[in-house]
């Protein structure tokens, strides 16, 4: 498949999908209330987040919580729902982009955390919101190698603080509209947690298989997102603009040898809004009725957000039933992966 990385998994099953909610809502309402003097200043409308990008709340960790504690708690139900012990699992993998520090790892605290054995080798995984998914991959490539034999992939987000810093500094008298649009994306993000256990296949046929994954990388798009734990840039147009074509050239490659374009009964795309999701939908002639979202309510959940979306509609889901989990991440790059459930 030109321009495409493509995998085929023989062997690879997904065990378990857990997520945590994060437990403190925070509406939209809320933050327009907060930035009502800045709106007025700069002659925006508020109501943008819930109005337009179709977000009415998202969650915040509690206080003296962490995304790691999220993130343990989501791989300790995931080891639990999959019938193994602490003590099978081989490997595990963090992709939270959410971070407090270089160095260590993350994956070192909630390895901790969730009390893993020393045997269980253990790394972090970052590619923006694609991590989890890169994640899943990473593992499967193991488990099909003979390398291990359970894998836990999880990730915990916490937009607390960045949204916290981004209203303070938007505060500021000398704020433009321009630097209110700029910084429009931090609003939207969401706090969470979710984890997958992944094993063989012949060990758990009744498991969920990993079938295939197709990946197209458009890195040229680097600079229309970038941030850190106190400020997130983002072009809106240009990062939806070149996410479809990214996404459209990898449809159009990928569809050429895997029948996704009809033959799925549900697509968990990255739930970024309701513009985001309609333009996808639109784009690549998929039925809307069969994208599950959770965006309304949790905001955007980075890496978390496709699995979480996933753990969340699973018991309407039907063994045999079809599934696509569709990522996109800053910088740019796309993976696309099958399931059959």
């Amino acid at each position: 498949m030109t321009g495409n990385t493509t995998h085929r998994f023989a062997r690879t099953s997904v065990l378990s999908v857990e997520r945590v909610e994060a437990p403190e809502v925070v509406t939209s309402a809320e933050f327009d209330e907060q930035l009502e003097d800045v709106f007025k200043r700069t002659r925006l409308r508020g109501g943008l987040l819930e109005r337009l990008v179709g977000i009415r709340a998202r969650r915040w960790w509690a206080e003296g919580e962490t995304f790691t504690d999220g993130a343990a708690r989501a791989g300790q139900a995931a080891i639990a729902a999959s019938g193994l012990g602490v003590d099978d699992i081989d490997l595990m993998i963090n992709t939270s982009v959410s971070r407090r520090w270089l160095e260590p790892s993350t994956s070192v605290v909630v390895h901790d955390q969730i009390g893993l054995p020393p045997s269980c080798q253990n790394f972090d995984i970052t590619n923006a919101c694609l991590g989890f998914l890169n994640g899943i991959e990473v593992a499967g490539a193991m488990v099909e190698s003979g390398m291990i034999d359970h894998a836990l992939i999880v990730n915990g987000e916490d937009s607390r603080h960045l949204q916290q810093t981004t209203i303070a500094r938007l505060l500021a008298e000398e704020t433009t509209s321009k630097d209110v649009m700029a910084e429009f994306a931090a609003l939207t993000l969401g706090s969470g947690a979710v984890a997958v256990v992944v094993g063989r296949t012949d060990d758990h046929p009744d498991a969920h298989r990993v079938v295939a994954s197709a990946s197209r990388a458009g890195t040229e798009h680097n600079g229309l997102c970038y941030g850190d734990n106190e400020q997130m840039t983002t072009d809106l147009k240009g990062l939806l603009d070149a996410g479809l074509e990214l996404s459209t050239a990898l449809w159009a490659e990928a569809t050429q040898e895997f029948d996704w374009g009809q033959g799925m009964d549900r697509y968990f795309v990255h739930q970024v809004s309701q513009v985001h999701t309609e333009a996808i939908c639109q784009r690549l002639d998929i039925d809307p009725t069969r994208v599950p979202r959770t965006f309304p309510e949790f905001g955007n959940i980075g890496p978390a957000s496709v699995a979480y979306t996933l753990a969340g509609e699973q018991h309407a889901l039907d063994r045999g039933d079809r599934v696509l989990m569709m990522g996109i991440g800053s910088g740019l790059n796309a993976t696309c992966m099958e399931l059959e459930w």
